[in-house]
């Protein structure tokens, strides 16, 4: 603020200091004012003038533009009109741009009549910027014809604008025709030419661009940087992106804050998230954006735990997040099953205004879907005064988790209804929905109109919603290198005790090279999440989570409870099998919630792979016993255990 008023006293001082100020005089006031966006004094100003000409109204219609108030720019050209003033070039550049600012197809078209009647249609000057307003109200072909009526005089400026045009139209030959056409160009032409590939998904021929640019010697800038590790990142191009960052460094770019985030993008989407953190890290300044891709790049690698602290580390430093930023964290902790961390972001969404934001909006009724609270998902659904494709899908995939198949389906059909097209997301949370409660036809009938209806090919988590002994073989032709696949037949194989078939599809997984997940299960407890895997040993509690389980498996024999070995995919004594069962990771994480999660409060579990059978068996005796509510989400669904029972009515 205290540049603006020191400009403005400054200007004054030596305007008055003149004894006769002309008009000369007051446009020059009236210019500096307009720059340094003091829009009263330069109104003000100009309402003193005893006269004014075309320069005075060409500065108040900057100074309104150059402040985003592009209607009053307009305003000020009829003013102009009706004061008798002829236009210039410069009025009618500055009123072709207002009306693309405004986004007024009308009006943009009178000023083009306005140009034209004026004798100013040949001018360059003004073809460009009627090029580009034509070109982002998706007017290609106008803008294609001031181009073309410009026979001569064009500039490579008006060869940028229609090429930056024709690859937002997404007519990317014509802009490569156009390109290759040009006698001259200039950095900011190769720039558009990466960046408008990119933007299109064509990120292998904006890198062969982006070598002929260094071949010729162009110089890069950083928004060649940032397009082309855009490209790199969508490509999953580590080493092509590794390059382009020794090149920026070469080139005293890294540091910039612009291609620095890029890099952190690049280096995530690569799935090389070490090497984003440490780019992250050595920049000097980051911004909203260089925070975002860093806690984005965390969620996407699936370090949920990691996105979280980026986040308050970006608040330390007092950088305020926006929609995206929220959105993000919101989502890891939807991943972690964290409900008291998401809560928290909940209240933030409220209190900085951020919660109707859409994005802000969905990923808090995933937060919440995921958590088991479907109600709360539910009516956060209802607030929302907008839902699009994701979120549908994120109610209709919390229905479909929780084992509420009829309301899972009645969504499906009420989002169809509405005209909201599905994804291959939703079509899972409908298909697992109708194969859990036994909806053979109505699921067959989903699985079908996924193609034929909606054009979405049919990947293996749809197959295996339909899953039966012949699809899984299916399954295994279609997808050979999926371990899901052979685990399930593994399963089926060997609840038969056919013990050959299920070496056979295990010496089928080594020679393919197929490695199967581990099994792992984590709890969240004073905002440390404690992760668990089968016969773990290494927590530094472990001695007395050992023995609350075998506290538990005692209690649990006692009330009745058999261990189902066929649960255990090897050939080995019942006994042996009855052992490994006792030690699997979601009970060790149980045990250890019942041992520090106060006694008021649900014990949540998540786990990566799908609860067994014996697991989920034992964890109904382990609530019963207890007394204890038990969340457990897996990779399939939510199970609410209270009281002996599973909100999933044993459909899992």
């Amino acid at each position: 603020m205290a540049r603006p008023a020191a400009t403005r006293a400054r200007a004054r001082r030596l305007f008055d200091a003149v004894p006769h100020p002309n008009l000369f005089t007051y446009n020059a006031l009236l210019s500096t004012l307009a720059h340094a966006r003091l829009l009263d004094s330069m109104e003000a100003l100009f309402a003193s003038m005893p006269e004014r000409d075309v320069v005075s109204y060409n500065a108040l219609m900057a100074g309104f533009s150059g402040a985003g108030e592009p209607a009053r720019a307009a305003g000020a050209y009829r003013a102009l009109l009706r004061g008798g003033v002829r236009p210039s070039r410069i009025t009618m550049s500055a009123m072709v741009r207002a009306a693309s600012a405004l986004g007024d197809c009308a009006l943009g078209k009178q000023f083009h009549c306005q140009i034209l009647r004026l004798g100013f249609g040949a001018y360059a000057f003004l073809g460009s910027p009627l090029v580009d307003m034509y070109a982002k109200m998706g007017l290609i072909a106008d803008a294609k014809r001031v181009f073309d009526e410009l026979e001569e005089g064009k500039n490579v400026v008006m060869y940028n604008t229609m090429i930056t045009g024709l690859l937002r139209c997404k007519l990317v030959q014509e802009a490569k025709r156009l390109f290759e056409a040009m006698a001259d160009r200039d950095s900011i032409t190769w720039t558009t030419m990466v960046t408008g590939l990119t933007q299109n998904g064509l990120e292998s021929e904006a890198l062969d661009v982006f070598r002929r640019m260094r071949v010729q010697g162009i110089a890069i800038d950083q928004y060649t940087f940032g397009s082309t590790l855009t490209a790199c990142g969508a490509l999953s191009a580590l080493e092509q992106g590794k390059q382009i960052h020794t090149y920026a460094i070469r080139t005293c770019y890294d540091d910039n804050v612009f291609v620095g985030s890029a890099l952190v993008d690049m280096y995530s989407k690569c799935r090389s998230i070490r090497l984003a953190a440490t780019a992250f890290r050595r920049m000097t300044f980051r911004n909203i954006i260089s925070w975002t891709a860093m806690i984005v790049g965390y969620g996407q690698n699936g370090c949920y735990e990691e996105a979280i602290r980026a986040f308050s580390e970006m608040q330390k430093d007092a950088v305020d997040p926006d929609d995206f930023t929220l959105g993000s964290v919101i989502s890891s902790c939807a991943n972690l099953a964290s409900l008291e961390k998401g809560s928290q972001f909940h209240c933030l969404a409220l209190v900085s205004g951020l919660k109707p934001y859409i994005t802000v909006s969905n990923t808090l009724v995933t937060l919440y879907g995921k958590c088991g609270n479907i109600e709360d998902a539910h009516r956060l659904f209802d607030e929302m005064p907008f839902h699009d494709q994701v979120s549908w899908t994120a109610l209709v995939s919390g229905y479909a988790q929780f084992g509420k198949a009829r309301e899972t389906i009645d969504l499906f059909e009420k989002m169809l209804s509405k005209g909201v097209k599905p994804d291959g997301v939703t079509f899972i949370g409908v298909l697992s929905a109708c194969s859990r409660a036994g909806f053979v036809d109505k699921g067959r009938s989903y699985f079908y109109s996924m193609r034929k209806d909606h054009g979405i090919v049919p990947i293996d988590d749809h197959y295996t919603c339909m899953i039966d002994l012949w699809a899984a073989e299916n399954l295994l032709e279609i997808d050979p290198q999926n371990p899901a696949s052979y685990v399930l037949l593994c399963s089926m194989h060997a609840s038969k005790g056919q013990w050959n078939e299920v070496a056979q599809l295990r010496r089928g997984m080594r020679d393919r090279q197929v490695k199967k997940e581990p099994g792992c299960s984590w709890i969240k407890y004073k905002n440390k999440v404690h992760i668990f895997s089968a016969d773990d040993q290494s927590h530094p509690f472990s001695k007395g989570i050992y023995e609350k389980l075998e506290w538990l498996n005692t209690k649990m024999v006692e009330e009745g409870y058999k261990p189902d070995v066929s649960s255990v995919l090897h050939d080995v004594a019942d006994a042996d099998k009855v052992h490994m069962l006792s030690h699997h990771s979601e009970k060790l994480a149980i045990a250890f919630g019942l041992i520090f999660v106060p006694q008021e409060m649900p014990i949540r579990i998540v786990k990566n792979l799908r609860v067994c059978v014996d697991c989920h068996n034992a964890t109904k005796f382990i609530s019963k016993i207890t007394g204890r509510d038990i969340l457990v989400r897996d990779a399939v669904r939510f199970h609410k255990f209270s009281n002996g029972t599973c909100s999933c009515g044993d459909f899992w």
